[in-house]
């Protein structure tokens, strides 16, 4: 069974969080402020984008100071009843062995939808009189809705860490999994997360798993990527939706491509629905799809795009009846668009020799390089001469009789032209 990295080699000390020391150490003084009596702010707010790091930070204070961690989700107590019931209790009773309480409230944009009927204002009233530190996690501080809890808190702002650190916990990680990495390959990564250390983490295992070394040819391809929105998030809620309309709304929470969303499908339906009937129904799904994408292509008529995404999503997701559940699985970047990645410098080679061709032999350089280019290759590979005369007659650069003809080979006739 896999095991999440992120969780796998999730900081175990505070030390071992990544960026924010100076917000972190704040925080540290903050709490064992409590050991002198209770300080003016009884609350720290903090907040800053997903993945960098807020919770793990509580989490392993806690662990440090040994205290005992009351840590709910907010998004699951919107009522007032329900945060009473919690915060409220949490926040006036002594522990039950003796330790000192911190209690963290997670994810607490999630109280401020549709939903929630009166749980702010409950937190608000259990703040000014909390007799225990208590800790506020979000990702907007300044949400109106907040307008008032904030007063009753001290702020603590978490910001993006630079690439140079989320490089060097990727750099640990590889070394703990017996990975040779190179250096330029896990600061693409670093960078490509825009900070997000969670994200950086999930794309090191998704890239090097299996793998004994990584280079940067391995990731050079994640640049075709949309990091708008995490897209293994956009995945698990498609494949693991109860409901057509959950799986469609998937797609609604990011600028996702949908012909690159297609892929990503593609290549993880055989590993997260794996009885073969549920696999299936996916495939068929996913072929219905792949026949409106085409029929918008032919006919410019993009009323077929609804279908094309629900078979997409909704399709896939009610595919699933018979998969049993089988523990995290990791989800694969779509290996037809890394092989095209890692092709197009090629790719645009052959084009210019197509060209070159074309301009001799008076025909289309897609005949060019389909039809023709094959026999040259043969030629450069066994007739040193005759290619001397041929890159002569083509005007071919080193590049061009390299891609042809191969390294070795293509030195011999390079050495020849240039006599």
């Amino acid at each position: 069974m896999h095991t999440a990295w992120t969780i796998k080699h999730k900081p175990q000390t505070l030390a071992e969080v990544v960026g924010n020391k100076d917000v972190i150490q704040k925080l540290v003084t903050w709490v064992k402020a409590w050991d002198k009596g209770i300080p003016k702010k009884r609350v720290v707010f903090i907040y800053g984008p997903p993945g960098i790091g807020k919770t793990v930070a509580v989490e392993t204070l806690a662990k440090d100071l040994d205290m005992e961690l009351a840590e709910k989700n907010a998004s699951d107590y919107r009522t007032e009843e329900a945060v009473k019931k919690f915060a409220g209790i949490a926040s006036q009773y002594a522990t039950l062995f003796g330790k000192k309480r911190l209690i963290l409230f997670d994810e607490l944009d999630g109280i401020t939808g549709t939903q929630d009927r009166g749980g702010v204002k409950a937190l608000t009233e259990i703040i000014k009189v909390t007799r225990c530190p208590l800790v506020l996690i979000a990702n907007n501080a300044y949400d109106p809705k907040f307008t008032t809890l904030r007063n009753y808190c001290l702020l603590l702002q978490f910001k993006k860490p630079p690439a140079g650190e989320v490089a060097k916990l990727l750099r640990k990680i590889c070394a703990r999994e017996g990975i040779e990495a190179e250096e330029d390959a896990l600061k693409f990564i670093a960078q490509r997360s825009g900070g997000d250390v969670r994200s950086a983490i999930n794309d090191l295992q998704a890239l090097a798993q299996g793998k004994t070394r990584l280079t940067y040819e391995d990731v050079s391809w994640l640049a075709y990527r949309d990091r708008q929105e995490n897209i293994f998030t956009i995945l698990r809620m498609i494949f693991y939706a109860r409901s057509c309309i959950s799986a469609k709304q998937a797609v609604d929470m990011a600028d996702v491509d949908p012909d690159m969303l297609f892929e990503w499908i593609y290549e993880n339906v055989p590993r997260h629905l794996t009885h073969p009937r549920d696999l299936a129904r996916a495939m068929n799904a996913l072929s219905l799809a792949d026949v409106y994408r085409g029929r918008i292509r032919s006919t410019r008529n993009w009323k077929f795009t609804r279908y094309f995404m629900d078979f997409m999503t909704a399709g896939v997701a009610m595919a699933r009846r018979e998969t049993k559940p089988s523990g995290w699985t990791p989800f694969r970047f779509p290996k037809r668009i890394q092989t095209l990645s890692r092709s197009k410098a090629s790719r645009r080679l052959e084009l210019e020799i197509g060209r070159k061709i074309r301009r001799k032999c008076h025909i289309s350089s897609y005949r060019a390089s389909k039809e023709v280019l094959p026999y040259i290759r043969i030629i450069f590979e066994n007739n040193v001469d005759m290619a001397v005369e041929i890159a002569r007659w083509l005007d071919l650069n080193a590049g061009m009789i390299k891609y042809i003809a191969g390294e070795e080979q293509a030195e011999a006739i390079i050495r020849l032209l240039e006599a």
